[in-house]
């Protein structure tokens, strides 16, 4: 009986060890002058298309700003739903639509907020289990959030189980 146990212990140790090992191969992060960027390793590292992905992120005094974002890859169209749910302000909610290119997403989200329609610019980056996003920046010319091109994918946001 002993024997059985540590067989048993034995095998479940080594299935365990095979799932936690250095995952090292599957991105590596790149000193770009300061700058800390995650890139694909190879192309076996690219998202499983033809899969729905959700994200949330969480900002603002005490973690209560949230933002959702559903999306459906279908080979590289990007569409889906994404929600900035403030605490203390008006939400802003609608689609996403848009372009993968190896784990860059680039996409227009169109939204309601206070009643008024209007879209910007949106990039991201997948990133294994998580989401990281360009922040946003203002333009003082139009008076307007816009992304931030220039900026790194710096607004990580964490896989969750997708709900209706």
């Amino acid at each position: 009986m002993a024997i059985k146990i540590k067989l048993c212990l034995l095998v479940a140790g080594m299935m365990a060890a095979s799932c936690s090992g250095n995952h090292s191969n599957t991105t590596d992060t790149l000193d770009t002058g300061g700058k800390k960027d995650t890139m694909l390793a190879n192309e076996a590292d690219a998202p499983v298309v033809n899969m729905q992905y959700c994200f949330y992120h969480t900002d603002g005094k005490r973690a209560q700003d949230t933002t959702m974002v559903n999306m459906l890859i279908n080979g590289d169209e990007v569409t889906g739903k994404m929600s900035w749910l403030p605490k203390e302000k008006d939400a802003r909610k609608g689609t996403i639509a848009g372009k993968l290119t190896g784990n860059a997403i680039k996409a227009v989200w169109t939204f309601t907020q206070e009643g008024s329609k209007d879209s910007m610019n949106v990039e991201f980056q997948l990133r294994g289990n998580a989401l990281a996003q360009k922040p946003y920046s203002y333009d003082t010319k139009t008076g307007r959030e816009q992304t931030n091109t220039g900026a790194d994918y710096s607004v990580i946001y964490s896989m969750k189980n997708c709900t209706n």
